[in-house]
């Protein structure tokens, strides 16, 4: 078994941001009652910590009460953003024992909290690996299913830098036994890309791996502001996805922009299926569309992706639906995609030669 259990993001203030994804996104914000102790660590003297989730989807948000915290010192070497992906794993020791194997570095070795044991191992850039595995007690479900526009997981981007794609293949592969999948390399007038796409065993974590091909690249610049590797984006699954992006729209949440004739160039692929009425309410709210040529009817990936979250240009999230089980990462998308960051990037000022 290998599973996402939580994500871990450092923030400047952490009810503030637990307040942002109850009202922009539908989460719902976890007491201490219902989350185990382990997770939240509430009586810290020098680090707030708060929980949200929606479906199965787990995110904590923490921050610094004192300098001595995590956080503060996270803070200090990068901009807010995921700190620490957390894995279920069948045998904490057994992974562990591979990490040391392979020159992963121990932040924390094996504990027994009781009801589970865990540890944690140093990943990429500013990102941690925890390593949970739980002989008994679960999380308690306590949801409000009609709120949950966000269901799961769907996959996650780490950005690692120039030469570093290889390697880090190849240290997923051997400590988690990651397996490559789909490989992209992809190229615009300005900038460029090469992705490696990683999928855990039992198929329940999907995690591509870029690095830049060109200076001007958008993974670049992600690794100079956050100033090292990291996780760029998080993929959410939406059963719904336009009358989601319509609500987070109504609370404030900003999207990238799709040009009208992308819409236009849309209808004249081939196998394009959507009535009149759903292409007008998909582009309504700017969702790019995507299939395979051998795909079975009615097997659609339609996505969006939000503007950074933070105030530096870093961490983004995007939403993702997938009908009939709808499979890829939106390939057909990419050029599309990439034009649209490109054009923030020039917003920004960020223009290499």
């Amino acid at each position: 078994m290998l599973q996402i259990d939580h994500v871990h993001f450092y923030v400047e203030d952490a009810q503030r941001w637990r307040d942002w994804f109850v009202y922009c996104l539908g989460f719902q914000a976890v007491n201490d009652g219902i989350f185990p102790r382990f997770f939240h660590h509430p009586k810290s003297l020098h680090t707030c910590t708060e929980v949200v989730k929606s479906g199965s989807v787990y995110f904590l948000l923490s921050s610094a009460i004192l300098p001595t915290s995590p956080v503060a010192e996270f803070l200090r070497e990068h901009p807010p953003g995921v700190a620490d992906i957390a894995f279920v794993v069948d045998d904490v020791e057994d992974v562990i024992a591979r990490a040391i194997s392979n020159g992963a570095r121990i932040l924390q070795p094996v504990q027994d909290a009781g009801f589970c044991q865990y540890a944690k191992i140093a990943a990429w850039g500013g990102l941690n690996h925890t390593l949970i595995s739980r002989e008994k007690a679960k999380i308690a479900e306590v949801d409000n299913i009609s709120r949950h526009f966000i269901t799961a997981i769907d996959h996650l981007v780490l950005n690692v830098g120039v030469g570093e794609l290889a390697i880090a293949v190849n240290w997923y592969e051997k400590i988690f036994d990651f397996q490559p999948q789909q490989s992209f390399n992809i190229k615009t007038d300005r900038s460029g890309l090469h992705s490696q796409v990683m999928i855990s065993p039992n198929g329940n974590i999907q995690l591509p791996i870029n690095e830049p091909a060109s200076p001007s690249s958008q993974i670049q610049e992600f690794l100079e502001v956050n100033r090292g590797a990291g996780i760029q984006h998080i993929a959410l699954l939406i059963p719904d996805l336009v009358d989601a992006i319509s609500r987070f729209r109504a609370a404030g949440l900003s999207f990238l922009s799709v040009p009208q004739n992308y819409y236009f160039q849309l209808q004249q692929r081939y196998k394009f299926s959507l009535s009149t009425e759903e292409l007008q309410a998909i582009s309504d709210q700017e969702i790019l569309v995507d299939w395979h040529e051998d795909s079975q009817p009615g097997q659609l990936l339609l996505q969006i992706f939000s503007q950074p979250i933070f105030s530096k240009p870093t961490f983004f999230f995007e939403f993702i639906e997938r009908r009939s089980l709808a499979q890829g990462f939106g390939e057909g998308n990419f050029l599309a995609l990439f034009q649209a960051i490109e054009r923030e990037q020039i917003k920004r000022g960020f223009v290499r030669g």
